[in-house]
């Protein structure tokens, strides 16, 4: 569309002139109905409009217009007040972390004023189609991310939806049943115009370079007024603190500076020490409009996400951080949170996005080492050292079950491991890499949730440090939610006894407790600020690079 503008000499008008332009054309024209509209939908009339339509889109044209055998957007005057909502709506679509663009919204603007007829009415009615079904589905299938979640069932009547859309007197309305249902979602979305607001702001995160490595508290600082201004747009720091006169007792990082540096590092994924160094920097100076971009991408990943039908565990692995919900609402009120470790950066050693169901717990577990870790890191270690096996409690053992025969270590037990004919295990105790509780949730991965001997490696902001599997911080805390509903009474008493017992006690869940391992860069609170995490995998720009893609075909 946009093409043949230029080629019969008209400009594209810009987004502030759309509105004037749907005016006039609604309040003059006539809109060149054909009598029917089958015949127009029969031939794919209005397909031309760019972007990646939706799958069997013509059959849903065909049920929209069984539902409503006339026009949704046009009358005889030109378009109908759906009619200019809906435009308004395509090109606000950032609103909703959408791109207009996919919805052709400034060559349908530009229809209109041209009085495009029939052609219009069908490709407003696709672009309605589109935002709905990407609203409702995401714009992308999480597979071709990378992500092993289970496509969602199509079960959204997308023709009554647009239908519904267009009898609408308040679009806002009709698009909450649409949307994802989850809390965090509309908080995100919330806070997305904010952001927005704030990516508009010239020189917003732009600050003096920095004197020397680290600047503490009293230290001074030219850029301190940009600082506080930067901190005051975020809700670090109160507005009133923002506007304060500088002086030579006030250009430095006073106490309430330092208050407010340590709310934004925590946010960010950073040591909450009020130091002003090259990490803590790095954020400040990060252009807002990649933080419109994580959210976007977050936004877009809630979308694959079906509605919780139980209560679910929730690992977002950015973020390092374990969420258990009490009810299918996720809400903080009565939520367990920890601390958790995941796999490192190297490919292989990622932990993978993917959902799955807690089956059983086993208290006091075998570590039965996965035989990557037994060919790089295991092996040499035990050929150049003969005590490494004792001095580690490992065991050689012959079969596949817990009670398999111990073979003692020897050149030739240490051959047959090498080659496959034995399993390397640690036995359960307190140094197991396991800890003392392991959580089972089965998957091609091998991955679960354990306990560490390890608890050091929670001081650190950026935990990954694992072969892939997910270290726990509280495992007491975690088996209490895992077992509340039983088999029997599991309070810490118990599950310490267990943890601390002679024997393996492995007790599985009357109802599976459904697990989801996630990955979003942004996270709105209810207090209000957005939480934001480093692309720890580089799975946003994997996914923003498809997103382009997505629009461009």
């Amino acid at each position: 569309m946009n093409r043949l503008l230029r080629m019969i000499g008209l400009k594209i008008p810009p987004p502030l002139a759309v509105a004037a332009l749907l005016l006039a054309f609604s309040s003059g024209c006539a809109a060149a109905m054909p009598p029917t509209l089958d015949a127009a939908v029969a031939r794919g009339a209005g397909d031309r409009m760019g972007g990646r339509p939706v799958a069997h889109e013509n059959s849903l044209l065909r049920a929209i217009y069984a539902r409503h055998p006339g026009p949704l957007w046009l009358a005889a005057g030109g378009l109908t007040p759906e009619g200019r909502r809906l435009i308004e709506l395509l090109q606000s679509a950032a609103r909703f972390g959408l791109d207009p663009r996919d919805y052709a919204a400034g060559s349908l603007a530009a229809a209109a004023a041209l009085r495009s007829g029939t052609a219009l009415e069908l490709k407003l009615t696709r672009a309605a189609i589109r935002l709905v079904t990407d609203l409702h589905y995401g714009r992308v299938d999480p597979r071709a991310a990378g992500f092993e979640l289970p496509p969602r069932p199509r079960n959204l009547d997308v023709a009554a939806a647009v239908t519904a859309l267009a009898a609408a007197p308040h679009v806002r309305a009709a698009l909450a049943g649409i949307e994802p249902p989850f809390y965090h979602y509309r908080l995100l979305e919330r806070a997305l115009a904010r952001y927005r607001l704030l990516a508009a702001e010239p020189g917003l995160t732009r600050l003096p370079p920095l004197p020397r490595r680290n600047l503490e508290a009293g230290d001074a600082y030219a850029g301190v007024p940009a600082l506080r201004r930067r901190l005051a747009a975020v809700g670090d720091l109160p507005a009133a603190a923002a506007d304060a006169t500088v002086t030579p007792a006030t250009g430095v990082l006073d106490a309430a500076l330092v208050d407010a540096l340590k709310r934004f590092e925590l946010r960010h994924g950073l040591a909450a020490d009020g130091v002003l160094g090259p990490q803590t920097f790095a954020a400040l100076t990060t252009p807002m409009s990649h933080r419109v971009e994580q959210i976007d991408l977050t936004l877009e990943r809630w979308r694959w996400l079906p509605p919780f039908s139980a209560p679910p565990i929730i690992v977002n692995i950015p973020q390092f951080r374990l969420f258990a919900f009490p009810t299918t609402a996720d809400r903080v009120a009565g939520m367990l949170q920890m601390a958790v470790i995941v796999g490192q950066t190297y490919p292989l050693m990622r932990t993978p996005v993917f959902t799955g169901k807690i089956r059983y717990v086993v208290f006091r577990p075998y570590w039965n080492v996965p035989r990557s870790i037994l060919d790089k890191e295991m092996l040499p270690r035990i050929r150049q050292n003969p005590d490494y096996l004792a001095k580690n409690h490992l065991e050689l053992v012959r079969g596949e079950s817990d009670s398999s025969p111990v073979v003692a270590p020897s050149s030739a037990a240490i051959a047959a491991l090498a080659a496959g004919r034995l399993r390397l295990r640690q036995r359960p105790g307190e140094d197991n890499a396991l800890g003392l509780v392991k959580f089972i949730f089965p998957n091609a991965h091998d991955v679960y949730l354990h306990g560490t001997p390890a608890h050091r490696l929670f001081r650190e902001t950026r935990r990954a440090f694992s072969h892939g599997c997910i270290r726990v911080r509280d495992p007491v805390a975690l088996a209490r939610y895992v077992l509340r509903n039983g088999p029997g009474r599991w309070d810490s008493v118990r599950i310490l006894a267990a943890m601390h017992g002679r024997n393996a006690v492995r007790v599985e869940l009357p109802q599976p407790q459904p697990v989801m391992i996630l990955y979003g860069t942004a996270l709105a609170t209810e207090a209000g600020p957005v939480d934001f995490f480093a692309d720890l995998y580089g799975e946003d720009r994997r996914l923003a690079a498809l997103l382009r893609r997505h629009g461009a075909s």
